[in-house]
């Protein structure tokens, strides 16, 4: 029988991944995160409701996404896509990060229809 993770590093793991898609964003768009309450960019609290990585004023201008991530090793796409999209703020795109172990990077899942709306502005 496998073994359960427990939950403070559940929490961890995607505490972990929320910093990655922060820090990730951050070299990005050129605007620092952290946790300090005047930064643009910000990993959520554990526990509070909304997207995962909370971005504001000009980070949002410049990278207009609501992020959610999960890192688990059992994806349930359909409950992140609904979560994702329930979180998603006005003028933004809903964006999944997923971290699972047996990939070595964290992938991305969005709206195909504006991922080549998105892919074809930048092309022109």
């Amino acid at each position: 029988m496998k073994k359960r993770i427990t939950v403070a590093s559940a929490k961890a793991k995607g505490r972990n991944l929320q910093k990655w898609a922060c820090k990730k964003i951050s070299e990005l768009i050129g605007i620092d995160c952290g946790y300090e309450d005047d930064m643009l960019i910000q990993p959520r609290i554990m526990g509070q409701s909304g997207v995962d990585v909370v971005l504001r004023g000009e980070a949002l201008k410049k990278f207009p996404f609501s992020v959610e991530c999960k890192s688990c090793e059992a994806w349930s796409l359909p409950k992140y896509i609904k979560q994702a999209k329930k979180n998603n703020i006005k003028n933004t795109d809903w964006l999944l990060i997923l971290k699972r172990k047996e990939f070595k990077d964290p992938v991305i899942v969005m709206d195909a229809n504006r991922f080549f709306e998105i892919l074809s502005k930048v092309k022109e």
